[in-house]
């Protein structure tokens, strides 16, 4: 039985940090040289940042990273490194380096480059056509990134034919909920296929509306799960692969993709015998609700932090969505760096300032009061004669909300805060919101999460903590915008839990109009609901990112034209 030490280094580096992601990378190559590790893995492009979207079309970005990876280069004396960055040749390439000992040995050119959802490879990137099998310690590894082993015929099974034993794939592969379970069963698959051993490094971290959650791992060859690192969190996962000595696999590499196989020996001598690594516990996987926690304040966290904001103010309404950002707030940055703003107006309950105040007690924020009435009279009053003979509508709701965005933007402004918005994605789906009203502001923590889902995070965070930082009166009361006299969300809206499913059908699953009838659903509130979705895109556009939580957000993942006369129905 040979023995490989392999660390796989689950980093968060920056879009554009160059400096500070070269000195994470080598400060985390010294750990892994002092651990003994023989090769250290890391993220997919961990140089630059994942993704570096049009950065890559400045020709000095692209050069700095090469310069960078100099750098990193002279650190792995005594160690063999493979690292992520952008290769340059006549085009660009996302690209693998294969550093050792102080040297760069192969660069490997990433082959299938994803085009779809939050993926815009093909912008940049072009695939390449080589790949190679590395001989370390005497064991033959085969190297990949991140989509490359998707694919049941793709580069890992033509590795594995030419004669590879260990696949190193390096990913940036962004979080949704239920991702964790996808990657491990199609991991588990490519392993058992090719009978090789699978060591698969995550990064992690928040870039604008991604998140990478980790969660790196390795497979044996039998499909079955060794060691996984943590969820949301930097770690640097290190242990000894047991490599079997195998008869080469039977068959042909396919050359579909490929013109040759490079082989690279660095190393043909086993390792020296040394003390065991004890096998550490692979992490738990968390429970549905925590997770998507965990990853709206990874998101939160990065996003506010790599921005350059230092505090947060977040407009408190006593209701479920403003407690649950204000809860993810506290979590992401800190008490002290949260303030809350209670804005009443005449339609605002005593109950909702109760709550509001109650919930900022609990998570120990800063609280202010600023009333909207007398604004919001002010306003009537300036638009009295063009107001004259009409009805009170939609459009007196709505100045109250900008009022309330006004004064958030006017708090930001003054001390530097960002403003973090509250709206749901059930809401923003169908346009239950208010442009440069309750949608201003910098960062929008649960645009990704469905109201019925948001209900379940809540009750999990008072679970989390052993007892009701969100009041239990917020879980109970029926939603409303309080924006008239007794006005419910249900008034204009179906209740949550059929209009959820009906949004989930058609913006996540793109299911057509039979479809969803057929789910079981009224005609009627069908006929609604996706009209109000296609009419609403204009406003969508016009929304600050946030955290992706589902396999399709409101974002990059869904590119619909505003200008639309498609109809479904």
């Amino acid at each position: 039985m040979r023995i490989l030490r392999i660390a796989m280094a689950q980093i968060n580096p920056t879009v554009g940090d160059l400096a500070g992601n070269r000195d994470r990378i080598i400060d985390t190559i010294g750990r892994a040289r002092k651990a003994g590790a023989d090769i250290v893995a890391f993220p997919e492009l961990a140089v630059t940042g994942y993704p570096p979207e049009d950065l890559l079309l400045k020709p000095q970005f692209v050069q700095d990273n090469l310069k960078t990876l100099k750098d990193i280069q002279r650190a792995t004396r005594g160690i063999t490194a493979v690292v992520g960055f952008v290769d340059k040749k006549d085009l660009l390439y996302n690209a693998a380096a294969i550093l050792h000992n102080g040297e760069h040995r192969y660069t490997y050119h990433k082959i299938l480059l994803p085009n779809y959802g939050v993926f815009d490879e093909y912008r940049y990137f072009r695939p390449g056509n080589r790949y190679p099998l590395i001989t370390l310690r005497g064991i033959i590894l085969g190297v990949n990134i991140c989509e490359d082993i998707w694919f049941s015929e793709g580069p890992t099974r033509s590795l594995a034919l030419a004669g590879a034993e260990v696949i190193i794939n390096i990913n940036a592969s962004p979080y949704h909920k239920g991702k964790g379970k996808e990657r491990l069963k199609m991991l588990a698959e490519r392993a058992r296929e090719s009978n090789v051993i699978v060591s698969y490094t995550n990064a992690v971290g928040g870039q604008d509306e991604l998140v990478f959650d980790g969660q790196s791992m390795v497979i044996d060859g039998k499909g079955r799960l060794l060691v996984s690192g943590r969820q949301f969190e930097e770690d640097l996962l290190i242990t000894d692969l047991k490599v079997p000595h195998r008869k080469a696999a039977a068959g042909r590499p396919k050359t579909e993709h490929f013109e040759s196989i490079d082989h690279i020996v660095l190393s043909g001598r086993p390792a020296p015998k040394r003390k065991a690594i004890t096998a550490r516990q692979s992490s738990r996987p968390l429970p549905v609700c925590e997770e998507v926690y965990q990853a709206l304040v990874l998101g939160t966290r990065d996003y506010v932090q790599k921005t350059g904001f230092k505090a947060a103010v977040i407009g408190l309404s006593g209701g479920i969505d403003s407690s649950l950002v204000a809860a993810v707030a506290v979590e992401a940055i800190g008490s002290k760096n949260v303030v809350g703003v209670f804005m009443p107006s005449q339609f605002s309950s005593r109950e909702s300032r109760e709550d509001a105040l109650g919930l900022a007690k609990n998570l120990g924020i800063h609280f202010l009061e600023i009333p909207i009435q007398q604004t919001f009279d002010s306003y009537l009053n300036t638009l009295r004669s063009e107001f004259a003979r009409t009805k009170q509508d939609v459009t007196e709701e709505n100045l109250q909300a900008r009022i309330r965005g006004n004064l958030l933007m006017a708090l930001s402004n003054k001390f530097g805060w960002i403003v973090l918005t509250t709206g749901n994605k059930s809401e923003m789906s169908v346009g239950y919101a208010t442009l440069y009203g309750d949608m201003a502001g910098g960062f929008a923590v649960i645009k990704d999460v469905p109201k019925t889902l948001v209900y379940d995070i809540c009750r999990c965070v008072n679970r989390m903590t052993g007892k009701a930082v969100i009041p239990k009166r917020v879980l109970t009361k029926a939603p409303t915008a309080e924006l008239r006299p007794n006005q419910k969300d249900s008034d204009a809206l179906p209740l949550y839990p059929v209009l959820d499913p009906i949004l989930k059908a058609y913006v996540e699953d793109d299911k057509d109009f039979r479809e969803i009838l057929k789910m079981g659903f009224d005609r009627k509130t069908v006929e609604k609901v996706i009209r109000l979705v296609d009419s609403s895109e204009y406003k969508r556009r016009q929304a600050p990112p946030g955290v992706k939580i589902t396999s399709r957000g409101l974002g990059k993942d869904r590119r619909f034209p505003i200008t639309n006369r498609y109809k479904s129905y």
